[in-house]
């Protein structure tokens, strides 16, 4: 099946209820803040802005990689662009393999027009350092849309269960390793809805990957998505065997934390609310990543992709008042119980 089509495919089945986890769970509604009655300043002092990549964010927030390619991916991603310039956040693009065998889509990637200033992350899966990619196109993937980094993603289960899939995996990490040596951007590595262990979190900070972004199961299902793609019965029944599989979000966070603390983590998989990014902050991570809730928004309007992260930011700082924690540096330090 074309890239293209397959890119349509992905958007249309994420945006239903059926792309979700059916049974395995983020681990956020199994941890709690305890109430604090007294918090001892006001709801305005809450301060959650931050620096990343040498890049002042006002939020700890990343819209995370979605799309691009067909003419749909670039009004997704030109909403999304337009609403992290307006609200402050960071944003990643969707996968840009599709740029090197169809150099007519790399205008659905560029947003820089309308985003100036944000954080921006290129995007290219680490198995095409199997197929053919090497240090110029993770260069050209960089440069071709004026980002400011690049993220690696890892998605071994969903190429296992895609029809298209590629599922040579064989000694990456030296591949990787020897890209972040030759490559003048920052890269980063993101799993894609299962999580990364503590052995991947090692690794992958060995190989001199700058940041972590876990990407934990409790979200999004990949092998579902796939499989609900797939006309083959082998492959349909491969994505809802594996449609639970993955290590929760919050233990993804605490493993990365713990295995690589020195590097950036980003907590993603399955983030619905502020309340959720807070916890996940309080467990580890430096800022939170999301998709899902952007993407009916962001094919509407920018303004729609404004007032979903306007409501998500205002939760972060809801949760942070009532917890007794002014400050992201104190909402690290603020325990969560079970």
């Amino acid at each position: 099946m074309d890239i293209t089509t397959r890119k349509r495919d992905h958007i249309a089945i994420a945006l239903q209820p059926t792309s979700q986890f059916p049974l395995r769970r983020t681990g956020f509604n199994d941890c709690w803040f305890m109430h604090e009655a007294l918090p001892e300043f006001a709801l305005e002092d809450v301060e959650i802005s931050l620096e990343m990549l040498g890049k002042k964010l006002a939020a700890p927030v990343i819209i995370s990689s979605m799309t691009g390619g067909p003419e749909q991916g670039q009004t997704i991603n030109r909403h999304l662009a337009q609403a992290a310039q307006k609200v402050g956040v960071a944003m990643g693009v969707g996968s840009q393999r599709i740029t090197f065998e169809h150099p007519e889509t790399v205008s659905t990637f560029q947003v820089r027009d309308v985003a100036p200033d944000i954080l921006l992350f290129s995007n290219l899966g680490a198995v095409q350092l199997n197929y053919g990619f090497g240090f110029e196109q993770c260069r050209q993937a960089v440069e071709q849309i004026g980002a400011d980094a690049l993220y690696f993603h890892l998605n071994a289960l969903q190429e296992a269960v895609q029809p298209e899939g590629d599922t040579n995996f064989r000694d990456l990490l030296p591949r990787m390793a020897e890209i972040c040596a030759q490559l003048p951007y920052p890269i980063f590595a993101k799993e894609c809805g299962n999580g990364l262990s503590r052995r991947a979190a090692e690794q992958l900070s060995r190989a001199g990957i700058r940041g972590l972004e876990v990407s934990g199961a409790g979200g999004t299902s990949w092998a579902l998505i796939e499989g609900q793609r797939a006309t083959d019965p082998l492959r349909r029944r491969l994505g809802e065997t594996f449609a639970d599989w993955g290590i929760p979000t919050t233990l993804s966070i605490r493993l990365c934390r713990e295995a690589a603390p020195d590097r950036v983590v980003i907590a993603s998989g399955g983030i619905r609310t502020g309340l959720d990014a807070a916890k996940a902050i309080a467990l580890g991570a430096d800022a939170i990543s999301i998709a899902q809730p952007l993407l009916q928004p962001a094919l509407e309007s920018s303004e729609a992709v404004e007032r979903a992260l306007a409501q998500l930011i205002q939760e972060l700082k809801v949760a942070m008042f009532c917890a007794g924690a002014r400050t992201l540096a104190e909402l690290r330090q603020t325990p969560l119980y079970t």
